[in-house]
């Protein structure tokens, strides 16, 4: 039996579906920032300068942002210490944890990978800059 097809039958979750709201949790986990910030705190809680510092480039906007996006949807949690000035700590919930694994593969297969997929444009690039001289298409 094709459990898509019976979950489409009974409104269940199917993500090929253009209203299933698994896409909104898809379109979390792919945000380059939500991973590397996941990444980050599977080492451990961190403040938001250290998550700063490791996150090279990213803006200080951004960086709230996210942590702002995942604490909402239960990835992290905030904890705010009673010192002067306040300190704030950031760390990983037990459904964040669960996504750690997939973005540290996901992480490893990018740095792992990224030459070929850098000689790959290349040719692509050179093949549709001859056929563009040519008047083709690549």
């Amino acid at each position: 039996m094709d459990t898509r097809i019976e979950l489409r039958l009974h409104g269940g979750i199917d993500a090929y579906l253009r209203n299933c709201p698994s896409r909104t949790v898809l379109d979390l986990l792919s945000d380059k920032w939500t991973m590397l910030v996941i990444c980050s705190l599977a080492g451990g809680p961190k403040r938001f300068g250290e998550l700063r510092r490791r996150l090279d480039g990213i803006t200080q906007k951004m960086l709230t942002q996210t942590l702002r996006g995942l604490e909402r949807d239960g990835l992290l949690t905030r904890t705010v210490y009673a010192t002067t000035p306040p300190s704030v700590e950031y760390a990983l919930t037990g459904l964040g944890w669960s996504a750690t694994r997939l973005m540290e593969d996901i992480r490893t297969w990018a740095e792992t990978h990224v030459f070929e997929v850098l000689r790959a444009r290349e040719a692509y690039d050179a093949r549709a800059g001859a056929g563009a001289r040519l008047g083709a298409h690549p």
